[in-house]
C-alpha cells in the first residue's frame, strides 16, 4: 500500500486582508518516504484546480500560523477550505506548547534552524512581488520564491525538532 504524503505549505500575498490583497505564491514541500518535491503556484497559477491538483495524494498539511492566516486566505480567495479536506496541523501551537513564541523566523533562531535569506521577510516578500508585477523584475521573483522555498523547507525541519524534543 502506497503512504500519503505530507505537505508544508506557505503562502505569499499582496498583505493581509482576503478581502483586498491576493496570493503571490503558494509553496507547497510534497514529502514521502525520503521522496520530497516542490511545488510552487505563482500568479496566475494560483488557482483552486492547481492547488488541489497539488496536494492530490497528501495526508495531511503543515503550516506555521496556518490556522489563523494560510488556510483562511486560502478559503476566502479560492474557495478551498483546507482543513475540511485535509488533516491540518499548525505548527505555531506545537511552538507554543515548548516554549517557543514569536514568529517562524524567531522560532527557527531559537532552535537553530538555518535560513540563507536572513535578510527578507513578509513585508519584503510583497516589495519583491511588486518589483517583479510592475518592472518585470526576474531577480525580484525568483527571490521571493527562494524566501518562500526556505519557508516551506524550514517548515519540515521544524516540524523534525519539534518531533525529537517532545516527550
Amino acid at each position: 500500500m502506497r503512504r500519503l504524503a505530507d505537505a508544508y505549505l506557505d503562502i505569499e500575498t499582496t498583505g493581509l486582508s482576503p478581502s483586498y490583497d491576493i496570493i503571490t505564491v503558494i509553496g507547497i514541500y510534497r514529502c514521502r518516504s525520503g521522496d520530497s518535491g516542490l511545488i510552487q503556484l505563482v500568479g496566475e497559477e494560483v488557482t483552486r484546480g492547481n492547488l488541489i491538483t497539488a496536494l492530490r495524494g497528501v495526508s495531511a498539511i503543515y503550516t506555521y500560523n496556518g490556522s489563523r492566516f494560510d488556510l483562511p486566505f486560502i478559503a476566502a480567495s479560492l474557495g478551498v477550505d483546507l482543513a475540511t479536506e485535509f488533516y491540518h496541523r499548525d505548527l505555531m501551537y506545537d511552538c507554543w506548547r515548548n516554549n517557543l513564541y514569536g514568529g517562524f523566523k524567531a522560532v527557527e533562531q531559537q532552535l537553530g534552524i538555518p535560513r540563507q535569506l536572513k535578510d527578507v521577510n513578509g513585508f519584503e516578500a510583497v516589495q519583491l512581488w511588486w518589483r517583479y508585477q510592475k518592472g518585470g523584475n526576474q531577480n525580484a521573483l525568483a527571490l521571493l520564491l527562494e524566501y518562500n522555498k526556505e519557508d516551506v523547507i524550514n517548515l519540515k525541519a521544524l516540524r523534525e525538532r519539534l518531533t525529537e524534543n517532545s516527550v
